[in-house]
């Protein structure tokens, strides 16, 4: 016999059937030997005259959610009858819990055969998918250790279970009607609906009322997309006034007349991970569902349960032709977190905390362990909420170090742990401004940090003393002995690109709407030298002044009269504003500003969008962060492209001013073409700002991080000049570039200030 292997698997390769996969292969291929879990991950003996084969094909024919980093071999004496599945090897856990995934196809054929013991069954998952991450309580991943523990498999599936030849072959989320979790429907009093369940709530969103549906992360609300007065009235209880839904459909074909979804996104939206996708807008608009915005968010059902809402629909097809098809129903699907407090995930804060909110509840009786939002992405693909389907998904770094736990920032709150050669980004958290939150904060790194059995070496802040996440970083520091590590705001955002992209130094814009530099000022519009730990400010955007502080970042008519002022404009504010807003008066803003009260400066980037939003009269209030400079960038991409203002900046002292541009944008006629010129002359600006920096250097990178690289228009413009310059554009994909990515980046430097593994 020819001299065997012992192969060693990295990657994401438990739980998610590749033991079986090995077991089928080396048996199709007459090999020897066994396979079995580790601390680490697969390890495969093997031996036979197809080893060859075996090794090309390992790699190569993996189940849909495994993931193969690495594969190492080496000689080994395999001494084997036949190929089995041996029990796991004990040790130090280095693998992870795998995300949740929306239903295969073959879960979906065993929905719509009323033949089949799991036809219609809202339970129904396999090794190729099903709740993972939001089900587990901690490692290693098995039935005992998630909200499955309490459902005893029935003889039927704990043969499958059992069975190396079934796609159930320990997935421990496996389960029948006559053994697993069951649907109810409650009114909004928690009296039981009789009926079918599913029936039922499908004719109250029919009949346009709301349902809290929970989902795998937590509760949605639900109401019928088509229905204006039904998403009306989600608004008013929700109080959401015009921040955008996601809508939720069958397919692609069923969006056809209101996104255009193109190759990019149409493979997000078909995704395992069934994220919600940002489409541009087709002809048909959805009233009241995003109201201003030149994107419309979209989603697939990424569970049985919300799949049967469209069986349902559909009146009960057999077979799966009735899936490719277009479909009417067309659902809102939002998170159930009034008041910006987290998702709502048990049953009983359901009803406390969604009074007055949902008509009815489509529950069941399995547990959600750990609150997981829904993802957002765009085609690149770039994260905007990096959360389901993708969580706890490691990002590979370049090199291997100490244990970190970094905890982020104030908003779009995310945690990160590293563990040897990789990061692990939590789910979204959100803003930490009220007491619900900080607790959620506090869930996610137990549960982080206990599904990764990592007790970290040093853990990393943001340099705002204020934030509730600074807060616990030096608790937690303090408790276990170990050092905290301050990092700043916009150095993170720069070098969370560095992370993914596994580069030590880069000259970066950080474009952002706020965050605190080292000097203690408001930055925002930065261009840096990262060197690891270290970082230089190499320049930053001319200031702007804040009248009134953070009211003016509310209130975009502000930031536009502060610009005026700055650009030496002040005497044409009178008729600027009998133009857009001849209610209000801009005398009191112009004291403050002219004896430099309650008006502090900022370089914020994110606060130059309000001023052309407010100049060209697009809005007074924003009733959501970002939204001027979302609907700003909405319009101009309606518009089309433009030439850029000439003479619109200046360089000069190695910073950016956009003074020169005011003017122009203050005798723009049309808002649209107006739109479309600042970010044409912006995305010109940045360019030669950050190419200036590099000296042009053939092969040069330039990182573009922070909330204003959300901006798709802009960021296009950027790609487009750098790349005729030959200069490469770092730009965040696995982690979102706005604040959802600071941990990652505060990680990654903590790693680099000589942090030291404290032993025991």
């Amino acid at each position: 016999m020819a001299e065997g292997r012992l192969i060693r698997v990295r990657g994401l390769v438990q739980g998610v059937g590749f033991r079986p996969y090995v077991w089928r292969l080396a048996r199709e291929l007459g090999l020897a030997g066994w396979v079995r879990n580790d601390a680490a991950g697969v390890t495969i003996a093997v031996d036979g005259e197809k080893l060859p084969e075996f090794l090309a094909r390992l790699p190569r024919e993996i189940p849909p959610l495994a993931r193969v980093d690495r594969v190492d071999a080496e000689p080994a004496e395999v001494v084997a009858d036949g190929f089995a599945i041996l029990d796991s090897a004990a040790g130090a856990a280095a693998t992870a819990i795998g995300p949740d995934a929306a239903t295969c196809p073959d879960c979906a054929a065993e929905l719509c055969d009323p033949a089949d013991r799991r036809w219609r069954y809202a339970f129904t998952t396999c090794t190729h998918c099903g709740p993972r991450f939001t089900v587990s309580r901690g490692i290693p991943y098995d039935r005992a250790r998630t909200s499955l523990a309490g459902f005893p498999l029935c003889p039927r599936c704990a043969a499958e279970y059992a069975d190396p030849a079934d796609r159930r072959f320990h997935a421990e989320t496996t389960c029948c009607p006559g053994c697993g979790p069951q649907l109810r429907l409650l009114d909004a009093q928690g009296a039981a609906v009789d009926g079918d369940p599913l029936a039922e709530t499908l004719a109250r969103l029919r009949a346009g009322r709301i349902v809290a549906i929970k989902g795998l992360g937590g509760y949605q609300l639900a109401c019928d997309a088509r229905n204006a007065a039904a998403v009306a009235e989600l608004r008013r209880r929700k109080q959401r006034e015009e921040k955008p839904f996601a809508v939720m459909a069958l397919n692609a074909a069923s969006l056809a007349a209101h996104a255009r979804i193109g190759a990019g996104e149409l493979e997000l939206f078909e995704s395992p991970a069934a994220p919600i996708v940002l489409c541009p807008k087709g002809a048909a608009e959805l009233p009241g569902i995003a109201p201003g915005l030149a994107w419309l968010g979209v989603m697939r059902p990424a569970s049985p349960l919300h799949l049967l809402l469209w069986h349902e629909a559909a009146g009960r097809p057999a077979g799966g032709a009735w899936l490719a098809e277009p479909a009417e129903l067309l659902l809102v699907m939002t998170s159930a977190n009034p008041h910006g407090e987290p998702l709502v995930a048990a049953d009983a804060e359901a009803f406390e905390r969604l009074d007055g909110i949902a008509d009815a509840f489509l529950m069941h009786d399995r547990d959600i362990v750990v609150r997981c939002d829904d993802s957002v992405v765009r085609a690149g693909p770039a994260f905007v909420r990096r959360a389901r389907g993708y969580v706890p998904v490691p990002i590979a770094l370049a090199g291997d170090g100490p244990d970190v736990l970094a905890l982020g920032g104030l908003l779009k709150n995310t945690v990160c742990v590293t563990r040897g050669g990789e990061a692990f980004l939590s789910q979204h958290v959100g803003g930490l401004d009220n007491a619900a939150a900080v607790g959620f904060l506090e869930e996610t790194v137990d549960h982080l940090l206990a599904i990764l059995d990592v007790r970290p070496a040093a853990v990393a802040h943001d340099l705002h003393p204020d934030f509730p996440s600074t807060h616990l970083a030096l608790r937690l520091a303090d408790a276990w002995g170990v050092p905290a590590v301050g990092t700043g705001h916009h150095h993170a955002h720069l070098a969370a690109i560095c992370a993914e992209r596994g580069v030590d130094r880069v000259v970066g814009l950080a474009l952002d709407g706020v965050g605190l530099g080292p000097d203690g000022g408001a930055w925002g519009g930065e261009l840096l030298d990262v060197d690891g730990a270290r970082c230089t400010r190499l320049g930053h955007l001319s200031p702007l002044r804040l009248p009134g502080g953070d009211r003016a970042a509310r209130e975009p008519w502000r930031m536009a009269v502060s610009a005026l002022h700055a650009a030496g404009l002040a005497g044409r504010i009178p008729d600027w504003l009998r133009r857009t807003g001849p209610e209000r008066d801009a005398g009191p803003l112009l004291a403050m500003l002219a004896r430099d009260l309650r008006c502090p400066p900022t370089s914020s980037l994110g606060r130059w969008f309000d001023a052309a939003a407010g100049l060209l009269g697009l809005r007074a209030e924003a009733r959501y962060e970002g939204q001027a400079a979302m609907e700003l960038e909405g319009l101009a991409a309606a518009h089309g492209l433009v030439a850029p203002q000439p003479g619109g900046w200046r360089l000069a002292g190695g910073g950016l001013d956009l003074r020169p541009l005011v003017g122009a944008l203050l005798d723009c006629p049309d808002a649209a073409y107006g739109a479309a010129l600042f970010h044409a002359t912006l995305a010109e600006a940045l360019a030669e700002w950050a190419l200036v920096a590099v000296d042009r250097r053939p092969g040069a990178k330039i990182a573009v991080g922070g909330g204003c690289a959300m901006n798709a228009l802009l960021m296009a413009g950027l790609r487009q000049r750098l790349a005729a310059a030959a200069v490469d554009l770092l730009e965040a994909r696995l982690a979102p570039p706005n604040d959802g990515g600071l941990a990652l980046g505060q990680a990654w430097i903590a790693r680099r200030s000589g942090v030291e593994v404290v032993a025991g």
